[in-house]
């Protein structure tokens, strides 16, 4: 089976509503190819390591989280970004990214998505924003855990040892996270008397910020706890178009 290239754009504008966030890069088709679409291939990062296995596999479109085209970045056609795009361009594939939208998405979302695999109760946004339009997310864990504890779940389900910064000395039940590069939300979310803020990425002054706020910090990888909102995305998208979906993963420690 093979769905219309224009459909499946229209379709997830329609279902992650990226007008409704003020983001780094355009939110969308970034890149058109081929108006059939029979495969998609779903990564975390359209590196060129991804369009090669893409190819590979014979995708008719790419869905990632990272794509193209940042706000700030040179917009000269040059080096990496030139042979990403020939890439592209010569094998006529469709590169569609979601960047904000699939980090705050209601039932696709990185965020719904790692409390989904890690278990965790979700409560509320943050700042009185609804579940699906809120970067950070308040939660609890079912039962109590030590910091010890957390971040051997952490390691098993991520497969990633977090890098973990201790705040206090007490049991953790109360929680905020935000998958990706969020560590500079950690005094926001102290304001709502967390005990542990669970994130992608972290900083020098985050080290400090924990201790002296006294909320545990769990480094738990950029790219491991953003998996998971594509592959869902992508899985949905097939069932509902009748195509393929292959989740190709191009490790990253970080």
């Amino acid at each position: 089976m093979t769905t219309n290239t224009e459909q499946i754009v229209a379709y997830c504008d329609q279902l992650l509503r990226p007008e409704q966030f003020k983001d780094y890069c355009p939110n969308g088709l970034q890149v058109s190819g081929k108006n059939q679409v029979a495969k998609i291939v779903t990564g975390v990062t359209a590196c060129q390591r991804l369009l090669d296995k893409a190819i590979d596999v014979n995708a008719d479109l790419i869905l990632v989280h990272h794509g193209y085209f940042w706000k700030g970045e040179d917009q000269r056609v040059l080096s990496i970004k030139k042979n990403r795009l020939k890439t592209l361009l010569l094998n006529d594939l469709n590169l569609l990214a979601s960047h904000l939208p699939l980090d705050a998405h209601a039932e696709f979302g990185n965020n719904v998505q790692l409390a989904k695999l890690m278990d965790w109760q979700i409560l509320s946004g943050i700042e009185g924003e609804p579940i699906g339009q809120s970067i950070v997310l308040l939660g609890e864990l079912k039962q109590s855990l030590s910091s010890s504890q957390l971040a051997a779940q952490l390691c098993k389900n991520l497969r990633r040892k977090p890098l973990h910064i201790r705040g206090h000395n007490r049991l953790i039940k109360r929680i905020a996270w935000c998958t990706g590069s969020a560590q500079s939300y950690i005094e926001k979310v102290a304001q709502y008397s967390v005990d542990a803020f669970i994130s992608g990425e972290i900083s020098e002054q985050t080290v400090h910020l924990a201790r002296e706020l006294g909320v545990d910090y769990f480094s738990a990888g950029h790219h491991a706890t953003e998996s998971y909102g594509v592959q869902a995305l992508g899985e949905h998208l097939a069932q509902k178009f009748d195509i393929e979906h292959q989740f190709i993963d191009i490790e990253n420690p970080v």
